[in-house]
């Protein structure tokens, strides 16, 4: 039996620009828009189909559904980013931040923390952790 994280679901209100945002920021595609759903997966996804084999190190897509409400509380779950050794991490928090990103305060020790901590344009925390090579 072959089970994998297909996609994480992310509640919003503006189903499109959500995707359309993320796409941007990490450079994905969109491959489905809908009223009721858009969904957006890595740009070297594969379009054949796959042997189990290789099914199971597909990493997961992400798909975007509206809700009625806004959000209101801290996320019980949330996506941490980390960029490369190669990368300058600064330079790409603020190049989020130009996007649209917002600072977020969930309770983090800034002066301890090895991440920041930001906010999608709807408000969805998500973390920049410290450079890393795997």
């Amino acid at each position: 039996m072959a089970l994998r994280w297909y996609t994480i679901v992310i509640d919003c209100q503006d189903v499109a620009a959500q995707a359309r945002w993320w796409a941007e920021v990490l450079d994905w595609q969109l491959i489905h828009e809908a009223p009721d759903e858009a969904v957006i997966v890595p740009k070297d996804i594969p379009p054949d189909p796959l042997r189990v084999q290789e099914w199971t190190k597909v990493g997961p897509g992400m798909v975007f559904v509206p809700v009625a409400e806004g959000k209101s509380v801290k996320n019980r779950l949330h996506i941490d980013l980390a960029p490369h050794l190669d990368d300058d991490r600064d330079a790409l928090i603020n190049d989020l931040l130009a996007k649209g990103a917002t600072r977020a305060d969930v309770g983090q020790d800034r002066a301890k923390a090895t991440w920041d901590v930001l906010a999608d344009p709807e408000g969805n925390e998500f973390c920049v952790l410290s450079a890393r090579d795997s």
